[in-house]
């Protein structure tokens, strides 16, 4: 087998990579991934899971080759070859069949059940197999899915507009638009990548979000909005542009205003009792029907209790270059923590977006 160089691997896996990103917020319950075919250094077949009960990336890759093409060749892969029956057959009996010679993962499968059972099966009956090829980058990918299948709940993205000073909206509770263009369209590229997106019911009453991406021909993500009580009204555009919305009550809802909220589009879960729904209770459930990844748009209130529900996997903080001082909405909006207390996050990233920051951070 001719010696490939760590940097011709890693050249393949960014495009296998790149294909796989083609699939975030489409695949659920399964992960977005990516394949290609490589023979004599030349690219002969790409792929990507595209939806679950669809082809996987590997058979996409190799649809359409000769065995006599597909012998001896390379496949590069995002995630380790699945090795059972689902929807669709096993990876590994695909490329088995095919003939190839040696296999490039990035990252091996987190399902406990399944992990590292398709890399020895492919080394059983020959095929080189090497693992780790880009493999933060593929790891980062995989978060979601990784996060699902080991805890049952969503990965979560909280995403935050705010001005200097911590605030989402001015003393009149106005917060469009506190940052400019270029965050809004970085936000619309989060709700493509994304199966839900999470908001309370201040924050429908108070702006009237559509929370859709804004190309119609694009997959939406499901809208989920927190309303204890059931007092979202009934011309919100979230349950009048026939997209699918979860109403998340609680179980003391009175059935009259559950009905109110009736229509084709619209589905109720009741989740905790009392005024306030239990967001653990809501991401276990979001978890059971197959949701990966969540991204929550606010408010300040439902920003809080995720965070002490220890349920936020990152955070997006988009920040203005102004000020809406001491009486505008803050950013999380439930009672304080004592600094001992105070949850930390480590940043990850910070860059200029447009005239606003963003900075991405990871609770410690």
């Amino acid at each position: 087998m001719a010696l490939v160089s760590r940097e011709e691997h890693t050249l393949w896996m960014q495009r296998a990579l790149a294909l796989a990103a083609k699939g975030e917020g489409k695949t659920h319950p399964n992960p977005p991934v990516g394949a290609v075919v490589v023979r004599d250094g030349l690219l002969i077949g790409a792929g990507y899971h595209r939806k679950a009960g669809g082809a996987h990336a590997e058979v996409a890759a190799l649809r359409g080759l000769r065995r006599d093409q597909t012998q001896g060749a390379r496949l590069y892969v995002t995630l380790e070859p699945c090795s059972t029956h689902g929807r669709t057959p096993p990876c590994t009996e695909a490329i088995l069949a095919a003939g190839i010679a040696e296999v490039i993962v990035s990252v091996k499968d987190p399902n406990p059940k399944h992990a590292g059972r398709g890399l020895r099966i492919l080394r059983k009956h020959g095929v080189h197999v090497s693992t780790g090829v880009c493999m933060q980058e593929g790891a980062a990918l995989l978060a979601p899915f990784a996060k699902w299948v080991t805890t049952g709940r969503p990965y979560v993205t909280l995403k935050m507009a705010m001005s200097l000073d911590g605030r989402i909206g001015d003393a009149q509770k106005h917060s469009q638009w506190i940052t400019g263009l270029a965050a809004r369209r970085e936000v619309q590229s989060l709700r493509r990548r994304v199966d839900a997106v999470l908001v309370g019911a201040g924050t429908v009453a108070a702006d009237n979000p559509s929370l859709l991406v804004k190309a119609r021909s694009a997959q939406q993500p499901l809208r989920v909005v927190l309303d204890g009580s059931g007092r979202i009204t009934r011309t919100a555009k979230v349950l009048c542009d026939g997209y699918p919305t979860v109403i998340v009550v609680t179980e003391d809802c009175s059935p009259a205003r559950r009905r109110k909220l009736a229509k084709p589009n619209v589905t109720l879960w009741a989740c905790g009792k009392g005024s306030r729904v239990d967001v653990g209770c809501l991401l276990q459930r979001l978890g059971a029907e197959g949701y990966l990844h969540v991204l929550c748009e606010g408010g300040g209130a439902l920003a809080g209790a995720l965070l002490r529900e220890h349920a936020v996997d990152v955070c997006r903080f988009y920040v203005a270059g102004c000020l809406l001082g001491g009486n505008g909405v803050p950013v999380t909006g439930l009672p304080g923590w004592l600094l001992e207390d105070a949850p930390r996050l480590r940043f990850a990233d910070v860059r200029r977006v447009g005239e606003d920051v963003c900075l991405v951070a990871t609770p410690e």
